[in-house]
C-alpha cells in the first residue's frame, strides 16, 4: 500500500478478489481496471466476489474505490486540499491529515458500541460502506451502494429435500473456496456455525485444526461443546482459558490495536483464540460469522416475532387492550406487569424498538455524559440513521428486514471488525463462508418461513444439517465467545484498577461525569455484573485508544 496519500499514487489491492464465476484474480490491479474499463465502476464493483477494498486512479484522472458486500476488508477516504486521500485505516489517515477527534463520532461510539460507516473517529474522515463505491472525478465525490440484499421469500423455493441438498454442495464449495492451502483450521465456540464449518473442512480437506476459547465463570464457559464438535469431527483441538488477568494485561495492547475506539467485548477472546492458532503454526482461520444473520437465528428475531402480533392486531382491539393495561395502575399490578410492559415495547416502531434496552437511554444521556460532550453531538443521529438502513428493505418482511439491518449493523460494523481485528493483531488471515456469495444469495430466496418457524429459530439450517451436526450441538442456545468482564471487573483488584482509573481518565478528559464514574463502578456493576459491565467496558476501551492515538484530547469547556 501507498502511505503518500496522493490521488496520482493511490493504489490500494487489499484482501482476495474474485471474478464472476468465483474463481480468485492472481493479479487484482489488471482485473479491477479491466471490469471498470468495460462495465463502468458501479458494475464492476457488483459483479466482483471475495472479501476486497480496492481504490486506483483511472486513466482519466479519476478514482474508483470499492469494498466488498459485507466490508470485511475496509477504505477511509477523505478530502484534503482539494485532493482526495484513501487509507485502509482510519487512523492512518486522520493523523496523516491531522485530523481531531469527532465528538459525534464518540457519541455514536457509546450509542452502538463501535463507530458506524460511514462516520470514523476523526473529523473529515469518512470509511466507505459495506457494498458501496465511490468515484472522484473532477474535485467531486459520488458514493453510492452497488448492491443491496433483495428477498424473495414469498416466492416457491422448491422442495426442502432438494433445498437441503443444495445448502451442503453450496457450503461445502464455500468452505473450499475459503482455504488457502495453509494448514486448515477455524475458530471454534462450539456453537452450530463454527461446528459446520470444522465439520465441512474436515469434508473437503480433512480432519483441521480447531481452537476454543474458555473462561472460568459460571454463564460463560462453553468449553464442553466445543469438545463435543471436535470429538465428533476428529479434530485437531486447542484450548486455551482466558483469565482477569489476561484482560488486565492486554486489554489497553487490544483496545489501542483498531483503528478508532471499538467496543465489542468479544475482541480480546478472539485475539487469544487467533494468538494460539498462529503460535501452532494456522496463519489463516475460517470462522462462522454470518450464519445466524444469514438464516435466523438470533433470539430477537423471535422477541420481534412475538411484539409483531401486536402490529397485526386490528385497530378496534389495541384501542381496547392498550389503554387498559398501558397506564401506570397496571404497571404496578403483578400479574399484569408483563403485559402493561409487552404494550409498551410492541407500540415503539422498528427499528427503534431494538433499542429498548440500550445502556445510554436506560442509564440517561444527561447522568453518564458532561454537558460540555452534549452541546457536541447530536443525540438523534444514531437512530436516525438506523430508520435509514430499516428502511432501505422495506418490501421484505419483518423478518427478512431484521436479517438485512443486521447484515449492516451486526456483521460488517461490529463482528467481522472484530474477528478480522484482533486475527490481524495475532497474524491470523481469517476467512467467512458463510458469507461466500453463493450462500447470500441462497439465504435471500429462501422462505422466511423457513428461517424462523414459528418461535424456531434457523430451523431450515438445522433441518439441513441434523444428519451432519451432533445432537447436542443442534440443541443448544446460542452463546460464543462472551467475556465475563463485568464479573471480573468486580473481583479482580488488577481489573478493577484499570477499570476505575480508566474512567476517571474520561472524567477528566469532560467526556463523563465524575460522579456517574462513582456510582457506575460503586453501586451499579455490583448490581447487574453483565448489564453494567458493558458500559464499563466500552468506556475503559474508549479511554485506552485515545490514551495512544489521542492523548491530549479533552472537551472544550
Amino acid at each position: 500500500m501507498n502511505d503518500q496519500l496522493l490521488p496520482a499514487s493511490v493504489h490500494i489491492f487489499e484482501g482476495t478478489t474474485r471474478d464472476e464465476a468465483g474463481r480468485a484474480v492472481t493479479d487484482a490491479d489488471v482485473h479491477w481496471r479491466e471490469m471498470v474499463r468495460r462495465h463502468g465502476p458501479e458494475r464492476a464493483a457488483a459483479l466482483a466476489q471475495g472479501d476486497f477494498a480496492v481504490a486506483f486512479a483511472l486513466d482519466d484522472g479519476s478514482t474508483f474505490m470499492a469494498v466488498d458486500r459485507f466490508a470485511v476488508r475496509t477504505l477511509c477516504f477523505g478530502v484534503h486540499e482539494g485532493d482526495l486521500v484513501v487509507a485502509a485505516r482510519a487512523d492512518t489517515l486522520g493523523k496523516a491529515i491531522g485530523a481531531q477527534i469527532d465528538l459525534q463520532a464518540l457519541y455514536d461510539y457509546l450509542y452502538f458500541h463501535v463507530i458506524p460507516s460511514p462516520r470514523t473517529v476523526f473529523q473529515g474522515v469518512r470509511r466507505l460502506p459495506a457494498a458501496h463505491f465511490g468515484l472522484w472525478r473532477n474535485g467531486r465525490l459520488e458514493v453510492k451502494p452497488y448492491w443491496r440484499p433483495e428477498f424473495a421469500s414469498g416466492r416457491s423455493a422448491g422442495s426442502v429435500d432438494s433445498l437441503k441438498e443444495e445448502f451442503q454442495t453450496l457450503l461445502a464449495r464455500a468452505v473450499k473456496r475459503g482455504l488457502d492451502g495453509t494448514k486448515p483450521g477455524c475458530f471454534l465456540s462450539g456453537g452450530t456455525d463454527s461446528s459446520t464449518i470444522a465439520g465441512m473442512i474436515g469434508r473437503v480437506a480433512g480432519p483441521p485444526s480447531t481452537y476454543s476459547i474458555g473462561f472460568e465463570a459460571e454463564g460463560y464457559d462453553e468449553m464442553s461443546f466445543a469438545r463435543i464438535a471436535s470429538r465428533h469431527f476428529g479434530t485437531d483441538h486447542h484450548e486455551y482459558y482466558v483469565t482477569p488477568a489476561d484482560v488486565a494485561r492486554s486489554l489497553p495492547e487490544v483496545a489501542a490495536h483498531y483503528d478508532q475506539p471499538f467496543g465489542n467485548s468479544s475482541a480480546l477472546p478472539a485475539f487469544y483464540c487467533a494468538k494460539m492458532a498462529r503460535e501452532n503454526g494456522s496463519t489463516r482461520l475460517l470462522a462462522g460469522d454470518g450464519g445466524d444473520e444469514l438464516f435466523g437465528g438470533n433470539t430477537r428475531y423471535a422477541k420481534q416475532r412475538v411484539f409483531g402480533v401486536h402490529d397485526d392486531l386490528p385497530s378496534w382491539l389495541t384501542g381496547i387492550v392498550d389503554p387498559l393495561f398501558d397506564n401506570a395502575v397496571m404497571a404496578a399490578v403483578p400479574g399484569a406487569r408483563k403485559v402493561t410492559s409487552y404494550i409498551r415495547q410492541a407500540k415503539v416502531p422498528m427499528p427503534d424498538r431494538m433499542q429498548t434496552y440500550n445502556l445510554l437511554h436506560y442509564l440517561g444521556q444527561e447522568t453518564i455524559l458532561t454537558p460540555a460532550f452534549l452541546n457536541g453531538v447530536d443525540m438523534d443521529a444514531p437512530r436516525r440513521q438506523q430508520r435509514e438502513i430499516w428502511h432501505q428493505a422495506a418490501n421484505a418482511d419483518l423478518l427478512d428486514r431484521q436479517l438485512a439491518y443486521d447484515w449492516r449493523y451486526t456483521l460488517a460494523e461490529c463482528d467481522l471488525p472484530k474477528v478480522c481485528g484482533t486475527a490481524g493483531m495475532a497474524g491470523v488471515e481469517v476467512g467467512f463462508p458463510m458469507l461466500d456469495r453463493s450462500l447470500v444469495e441462497f439465504s435471500m430466496r429462501l422462505p422466511s418461513r423457513y428461517k424462523l418457524r414459528g418461535l424456531k429459530l434457523r430451523w431450515f439450517f438445522k433441518e439441513a444439517l441434523r444428519d451432519f451436526l451432533p445432537r447436542e450441538i443442534l440443541a443448544k442456545k446460542k452463546h460464543g465467545f462472551g467475556l465475563p468482564f463485568g464479573v471480573w471487573a468486580q473481583r479482580h483488584p488488577g481489573l478493577n484498577s484499570l477499570a476505575r482509573e480508566s474512567l476517571g481518565a474520561l472524567a477528566d478528559r469532560r467526556v463523563v461525569q465524575a460522579g456517574f464514574v462513582k456510582a457506575l463502578m460503586d453501586e451499579r456493576l455490583a448490581e447487574h455484573p453483565g448489564y453494567f459491565g458493558e458500559m464499563v467496558w466500552i468506556l475503559t476501551v474508549m479511554e485506552q485508544w485515545l490514551r495512544r492515538h489521542a492523548p491530549d484530547f479533552r472537551v472544550a469547556r
